[in-house]
């Protein structure tokens, strides 16, 4: 795979890395596993809400009131 970054985005990976002493590589593969962490949960919820909310729909109404 290769991951084209335009300027602006290759400039503040280098700074970060250079600020972690880490490599941009590194820092690159941290931030594409947390994004997939971060979105795979919110996958997970949102197809447990979208399961359960219809069946606890009328009280979720009686609380609002």
């Amino acid at each position: 795979m290769t991951l084209r970054l335009d300027d602006a985005e290759t400039s503040a990976l280098r700074r970060r890395a250079d600020l972690e002493e880490r490599s941009m590589q590194e820092i690159a593969r941290a931030a594409i596993r947390e994004y997939i962490e971060h979105h795979s949960r919110a996958d997970l919820i949102d197809g447990v809400l979208d399961r359960e909310l219809p069946r606890f729909a009328e009280a979720l109404d009686r609380l609002g009131r």
